[in-house]
């Protein structure tokens, strides 16, 4: 590791203090320009005593405004030192977790990886207009069917189109053959520049997608594509329940990767992160905000600081090992649950490296299912899957009395 170590308490506390320091304080500062204050006072006291043991609360009641992107160039120098931890929250992510180089990577903390996953297209769009001349009807996405809503719903605001590729039922693996026609077909019909999406770890089977699947094909084909991985519920679990995982920045073929915060690393909803190769983001500059110090090169604009400074401060609480270690006793508790399943001949999907089990839906009568909140692949007929994501708070306990109730409904 060379960014990731596990800081105390003190030191934690002092260095979000120095950040904040660094930052423009609207409450004794006159900073006439700026559309932004602190936390109303009224209603959010920025004098509580409590604040003063409580360092992300502080962020909080400060109101950074992390605006552009703090990896290139400027930025707003009102808020430089929370941007500073930002920078340090990309560093720990893309260089120990995902193998990139130092000083390799650009980024930013996302409002969440639906955005950082059109993030991902917008800029791989406009890669290929304004680097390679591309018309927008010549570009495709290209994913799995079992691949995050947020896809579809960026070809709808970019107004690409998107090729769906079907995947086996059992194993949820990718039909080669239909991407091999796929691929064929939509170069017959114009296509000549492709973003390949891979999975690691979908919502709903936790299933990882293998990148070469989609690469070797793409290029045999002799077709231009970007590749990016959506790691947003498996990025924080897979590279460390898989220590052999090749799904990273090492592979030259991988430009960009998302992960949220906001799931397995339980920071405030609306985290998560996206980080891609030098020389991409730029093709997202929107030139027209001129008023931003630096280059505004995110979707969202205007993002709190006092999420990276939440998403630091677990990071940096629990340091490599100690995440190491909670991620293994996830994976224990998968187990465990897998087992008994097995002992009861049930069903279910379990990709080896994630925590989410996903068992067929002939075994789960509607009770259970309403008992234990288990989420449906479909929320209306015709439903075949429902899921249990072993999160932090889903202890053996709980998982022993659901495999009671589940014992006496298929007994009965």
């Amino acid at each position: 590791m060379i960014y990731w170590k596990k800081l105390s308490h003190d030191e934690r506390k002092n260095r979000i203090e120095k950040a904040l320091e660094e930052n423009v304080n609207f409450a004794t500062d006159a900073s006439l320009g700026y559309p932004a204050s602190k936390l109303d006072g009224k209603v959010f006291y920025d004098d509580a005593p409590f604040l003063q043991d409580a360092p992300t609360l502080k962020t909080y009641v400060a109101n950074p405004n992390h605006i552009g992107c703090h990896t290139l160039g400027t930025s707003e120098n009102a808020f430089k030192g929370t941007q500073e931890m930002e920078r340090e929250v990309l560093n720990v992510i893309a260089v120990d977790i995902f193998k990139a180089q130092p000083e390799s990577i650009d980024g930013y903390i996302s409002p969440g990886g639906t955005e950082a996953n059109i993030q991902a297209m917008w800029m791989y769009r406009n890669f290929f207009m304004y680097q390679k001349g591309a018309k927008i009807e010549e570009i495709a996405i290209i994913a799995s069917e079992d691949t995050h809503y947020s896809i579809p719903k960026g070809a709808n605001v970019l107004m690409i189109d998107l090729i769906k590729i079907p995947v086996s039922f059992q194993q949820r693996e990718l039909d080669k053959l239909a991407l091999e026609n796929e691929i064929i077909k939509a170069q017959q019909n114009g296509k000549k520049y492709f973003i390949a999406i891979a999975n690691m770890g979908t919502t709903m089977f936790g299933s990882v997608d293998n990148p070469d699947d989609y690469t070797s094909l793409l290029e045999k084909h002799d077709v231009e594509y970007k590749l990016h991985i959506d790691g947003a519920y498996g990025g924080f679990v897979y590279p460390f329940s898989n220590q052999k995982s090749v799904i990273n920045f090492r592979n030259p073929k991988i430009s960009s990767i998302t992960i949220d915060a906001h799931k397995m690393l339980q920071s405030p909803y609306g985290t998560g992160v996206f980080v891609c190769r030098k020389g991409l983001i730029e093709n997202v500059l929107t030139k027209e905000a001129e008023y931003v110090e630096g280059m505004d090169l995110t979707l969202c604009g205007s993002r709190s600081g006092s999420n990276a400074v939440a998403v630091w401060m677990i990071l940096f609480t629990y340091g490599p090992f100690g995440w190491f270690e909670k991620v293994s006793i996830l994976q224990m508790r998968t187990q465990f649950l897998c087992h008994e399943l097995d002992e009861l001949n049930v069903h279910y999907f379990r990709e080896p490296f994630m925590n989410i089990v996903t068992i067929d839906a002939q075994h789960i009568s509607e009770d259970v299912a309403k008992k234990f909140d288990l989420v449906p692949q479909q929320h209306h007929k015709g439903n075949k899957w429902y899921k249990i994501v072993l999160m932090d708070h889903v202890e053996i306990q709980h998982l022993t009395t659901f495999i009671n109730e589940l014992k006496t409904t298929i007994h009965a």
